[in-house]
């Protein structure tokens, strides 16, 4: 295994989803300064969110044509130049228009991060390298929601944001001059209308929703769900329901060395099944140790598929890698921007969040058909 560019992989995954929630431990310091409301202020993840989705395409075609090195260089300096100017926005307009702007070079770094990530590694090494930058982003997502508030105390919200540009630098710099330059891909590309009609490539994005995308969505909600149901205190459920996305940090490396010991159908499969009982689980119980064990399922089944997914795309389009992981990502983006607030709406109009996480269990279930139909055996092998 290639340390050094694993180390880098990890660092940039670190450095750049830092960015998917800097500004959550600055909520009520923000509204207060810019006198803004609860919708107000959610909307400023809807804007890094959105935009990352819409790079996750453009994003990988870039890392495929100028090389993954190079576009992380840009991308995360175009980050650092995002949170500088976040750190001095002088009202609500200019932080959703810079959070967006910041979007633009995470869904970048993303796509190109998996790009150089495939680049780097090959065989077994490659699903855990995949695994292990997967868990660097949710580490790296989940260290802000402690070091932010830290940072408030010190140095205000404006402050907070310049020393997350300081990371993104710092991992700029050293992409720059101390990175090791992948093996550049000789695989011949192929139209992106092609990739579009290749159906393994949206059963992927799927599996991708139902994964991913549903672990950003119960992460959502499951510490309202636990103050409603079990009537736990407000900190006591925020832990417990972080959970969900840091057990993430084990559980993509795990999936990543289970890959080519269980196949790629076997591990969604079982996943996904998981899935499903698990937010069955959530929904029905008032039970402490069976609403942990569901929390824990859910990280396990989200987690473990991630690594194998991504590396199926790029090995059904090595020559269009990036463009591949970016498409199967995008997808599973879109569960977040339609599945987060139709969770909520759901739990409106029933009066709990019964149906909602039965819902979710629904889907995964729905999505555990499409398992004999995943592209098992790619057709270009990486």
């Amino acid at each position: 295994m290639n340390r050094r560019a694993l180390l880098t992989a990890c660092g940039v995954g670190f450095a750049f989803s830092a960015n998917y929630t800097n500004h959550a431990p600055m909520f009520a310091v923000l509204r207060e300064h810019f006198a803004l409301s609860q919708g107000e202020v959610g909307l400023i993840t809807t804007a890094i969110f959105l935009t990352h989705a819409l790079m996750q395409v453009p994003g990988g075609r870039l890392a495929d044509r100028f090389g993954s090195l190079r576009v992380l260089v840009l991308a995360l300096a175009w980050v650092a130049l995002a949170n500088m100017a976040l750190g001095l926005s002088a009202s609500y307009g200019q932080l959703i228009f810079f959070k967006a702007i910041a979007g633009l070079g995470t869904g970048t770094c993303f796509a190109a991060g998996a790009r150089y990530t495939v680049a780097s590694f090959r065989g077994p090494a490659l699903h855990l390298a995949q695994g292990v930058y997967g868990g660097s982003i949710l580490l790296g997502a989940g260290f802000v929601i402690f070091a932010v508030p830290q940072m408030l105390d010190v140095l205000g919200w404006r402050g907070a944001f310049m020393g997350c540009a300081v990371i993104a630098l710092a991992l700029c710099l050293y992409c720059l001059w101390a990175a090791p330059r992948p093996e550049s891909s000789a695989a011949p590309p192929v139209r992106f209308a092609q990739m579009l009609g290749h159906s393994g490539l949206w059963l992927l994005g799927v599996v991708q929703m139902a994964t991913f995308g549903l672990m950003i969505v119960v992460a959502t909600w499951i510490t309202t769900l636990l103050r409603l149901t079990l009537g736990m205190p407000l900190k006591t459920a925020g832990l417990l329901g972080s959970l969900v996305l840091l057990l993430g940090i084990v559980t993509r490396p795990l999936g990543g060395w289970l890959a080519h010991r269980m196949g790629m159908r076997a591990l969604a499969g079982m996943s996904l099944v998981l899935n499903a009982a698990a937010c069955t689980a959530l929904a029905a119980t008032h039970s402490f140790s069976l609403t942990f064990a569901a929390i824990a399922g859910l990280a396990l089944g989200c987690g473990l598929p991630y690594a194998v997914c991504f590396n199926r795309a790029a090995a059904l389009f090595p020559g269009r890698a990036g463009v591949a992981m970016g498409f199967v990502n995008m997808i599973g983006i879109v569960m977040i921007l339609a599945g987060a607030p139709a969770i909520g709406w759901l739990a409106d109009a029933t009066g709990s969040f019964r149906s909602s996480f039965l819902a979710l269990s629904v889907f995964s279930l729905l999505t555990a058909l499409s398992v004999p139909f995943l592209p098992e055996e790619p057709n270009n092998p990486a």
